[in-house]
Parts: structure tokens; sequence; C-alpha cells
């Protein structure tokens, strides 16, 4: 933790712990053309582990003629080496993603629903309420295969379809989450539509009705405000965020959708405000760096272009103005 004289986390609700939940090989890559070997994935996730991020969703079972990048899901969670606190997760939208869930080391199964009819057609082929009665038999499926079942709101800020969404919408779907047995909730900015007030009520609202819900706050920085979002959240004690390192990601079923809010700049902010994550910085700029390269595109990442705020350079760097 840096050595400030005065630490956001002083003011804030709950502990000053925060974790950072990785979701860059699942939704950071799976919008990019670039198709990354299955080993180098591996690596990555090896790599990321090593850095102090303890939960990564790695994968998701989704069919692999809609995304090409997610076709090996099971070969990678073979290659993980894990750690004694690592925590596994993948995206499992159906029962046939369960099943296949079902024969790997998976931890968690996140199941995904979104709070707009339109995105859900669009992400899932299918209806909200079609989704939702879905659920028990899937969630049923992973419990039956020791495997732990959270839930994910999508669009749970904003539709680029419908606009504005209801909260009580919002709460329904978590609603449904509980009732199937999840043991945590992530409210979603799926393309980038939050906003510091809108935050503040969708989790005011959800805690409310479900106050024993863990919860996680899933964004992008479609708009810039990002992390503005995130410090929205850690002041309603929200102590899980998913990034995505070097700021890769978007959903391939919205408009205009662009990078999750990014790994290493999370950190950074979190680290300098006095929350401890448990991350080491250099490494997980030395991780975006690889997945840049991997690529073949500089990536969106700001602090891993710039370093710590207290990485020091020679003074003979940089040429001396002249005149």
């Amino acid at each position: 933790m840096s050595n400030v004289p005065y630490s956001l986390a002083e003011d804030a609700l709950g502990d000053a712990n925060v974790e950072v939940i990785e979701v860059g090989t699942r939704d950071g890559l799976q919008i990019e053309r670039t198709i990354v070997p299955t080993a180098e994935k591996i690596t990555l996730i090896n790599t990321m582990l090593a850095s102090g991020l303890r939960s990564i969703e790695v994968t998701s079972f989704v069919s692999p003629k809609a995304v090409p990048q997610m076709a090996d899901a099971e070969q990678v969670l073979a290659g993980i080496v894990r750690r004694p606190d690592t925590v596994l997760m993948a995206l499992v939208p159906n029962m046939r993603a369960a099943e296949r869930a079902c024969t790997t080391p998976l931890d968690d199964g996140v199941l995904l629903c979104s709070a707009s009819n339109t995105h859900n057609r669009k992400n899932l082929n299918r209806s909200i309420d079609e989704t939702l009665a879905g659920l028990p038999s899937v969630a049923a499926t992973l419990h039956a295969g020791g495997i732990g079942v959270r839930g994910a709101v999508a669009t749970a800020f904003g539709c680029p379809f419908e606009g504005d969404i209801a909260i009580g919408d919002v709460v329904s779907i978590a609603r449904a989450y509980a009732a199937a047995g999840a043991h945590g909730v992530t409210l979603s900015d799926t393309t980038g539509m939050a906003t510091p007030l809108n935050i503040r009520s969708v989790v005011r609202a959800v805690r409310a009705a479900l106050p024993a819900m863990e919860l996680t706050l899933h964004l992008h920085n479609t708009r810039g405000i990002g992390l503005g979002n995130a410090l929205a959240g850690l002041a309603e004690g929200i102590r899980r965020f998913d990034s995505s390192i070097g700021g890769l990601g978007g959903c391939p079923f919205a408009p205009g959708a662009t990078g999750n809010i990014c790994t290493e700049d999370l950190v950074y902010l979190l680290e300098e405000c006095g929350y401890a994550t448990g991350v080491d910085l250099e490494r997980a700029i030395g991780v975006a760096r690889k997945m840049e390269s991997l690529l073949g595109r500089p990536l969106t990442g700001q602090v891993m272009r710039a370093g710590p705020r207290l990485r020091l350079h020679p003074a003979d760097a940089v040429r001396a103005a002249q005149g």
C-alpha cells in the first residue's frame, strides 16, 4: 500500500481490502479478431496469478461459432497452475455450457441475463423471461458438479437500444439469481453507460433487496469515467471490481462498446487511495505489455505507459531545453 498521509479508505464503508477480478481473457478477448493461442492464454493467466490477481474470469462456455476466441475453454482451464487462494470463473449462459463446465476444474460459473430485453435477445437469443426460467436448472447442474454460482446482470446501468433501465428490473433479476442459489451478483455496465449517480442508485436498491448478497461492479470506460464510477462504487461499500488487463474488452453484441476499466489503472488508483489489492503493479504492467504484443496493437491502459507515480528516471533521459 502506498505510504500516503491520508487515505480515502479511511472514509470508506467497510474494510480497505479490494478484490480485483481479472476478465481480460474472457471479456477482453471475446471481441478481438486475433485468435490468441491456447498456450499463450495459459501463460498469461499463470502470470496474472503470479502478480497477485487471485480471481480470474478465465473464459466462456459459449458456441465457438459465435465467439471463436472462447473455443478452447476446457483446454485453458486444464492448463492453469492454481495457487491456494485461486478462484477460477467462467461465463455459463445455458445448460450445454453448464454441462461442459462440470468437466473442468472451475470454481464459479457466472450466469448471465440482461436487464434489457433487446440486448438479451442480441446477446443470448432469448427473452428475459426465457432466460430467467432456465436459471434454476443451470444453477442446479453447476451445484451438482461442485461449482459455485454467480449471476451477472448485463446493461444494469443503461442499454444502447432501450436507454435507461428501470432499477426494479435489475433488482428482479438479482432476486432470481438469489433464488437459484447464487452467492454473488455482478452489476454490469456492459456498454459504459453508467454514471456515478446511477451507480449509487442501483447499488443501493440491490443491496436493500438482498443485503447479504456479495456485489461486484463490472465497469467499462466507454465514455472515459470508468474509474470515476469505481470510486462511486467504493463509496457505496463495493469491494469487488471486474477489470481487464490493458483495458481490453467490449461486448460484440452491442454498438459502440469499448474496453473494460483497465486492471493496472484500477490497481494504481486503489493503492494510491489507500486500499489494498494484493496485486504487484509492475508485474501487472508486464502482463499488459505481453497481451499487447500478442495482439499486435497498442492497448489503452495509461499506467502501462507512464508507470507508477514514483517510478523515477535519470535526468539525462531527456534533452534539456535550449535557448
